[in-house]
């Protein structure tokens, strides 16, 4: 009886508090079974989570574009211009400049280009030759 006391007024402190802390622990402090309705309460007493209908999972995947060769040299070299310090951090709002991180994409490309040579059409072979060309040549630029 005293624990439930101290359990209710710890929840009345913490509801003040803008949170709340629950006790889901089998055993009480006394190393004693909690009753079975107590430890039940505590254990099926949780926020339910939004649950994702159908229809919002596929808004989700509408919103990106669709998976191809193209689409991920355009995603790597946009990765490179954002480590050249091109765009703001999303959350500090400054851009930085990262070039390890820069020449490790521009690698990425590189090896991409020469493991699939043969295998690409002519469209797919001049846009990664010219977005290779270009980070190289910025990644020379911002190293002087």
């Amino acid at each position: 009886m005293k624990e439930k006391k101290k359990q209710k007024e710890k929840e009345k402190e913490n509801k003040d508090s803008g949170f709340v802390v629950k006790d889901k622990r089998l055993f009480a402090e006394t190393d004693e079974p909690r009753p079975k309705e107590e430890a039940k309460a505590a254990t099926t007493e949780e926020t339910p989570k939004p649950q994702e209908t159908p229809e919002t999972a596929a808004n989700q995947e509408a919103e990106y574009p669709p998976i191809n060769f193209t689409n991920f040299v355009f995603s790597l070299s946009t990765s490179a211009f954002f480590h050249f310090g091109d765009f703001p951090d999303s959350e500090g709002g400054k851009a930085q400049k990262n070039l390890p991180a820069a020449k490790q994409t521009i690698d990425i490309l590189d090896m991409l280009h020469e493991k699939t040579k043969g295998n690409l059409d002519e469209n797919e072979n001049k846009l990664i030759q010219s977005v290779l060309y270009e980070l190289k040549m910025r990644y020379v630029k911002e190293k002087a």
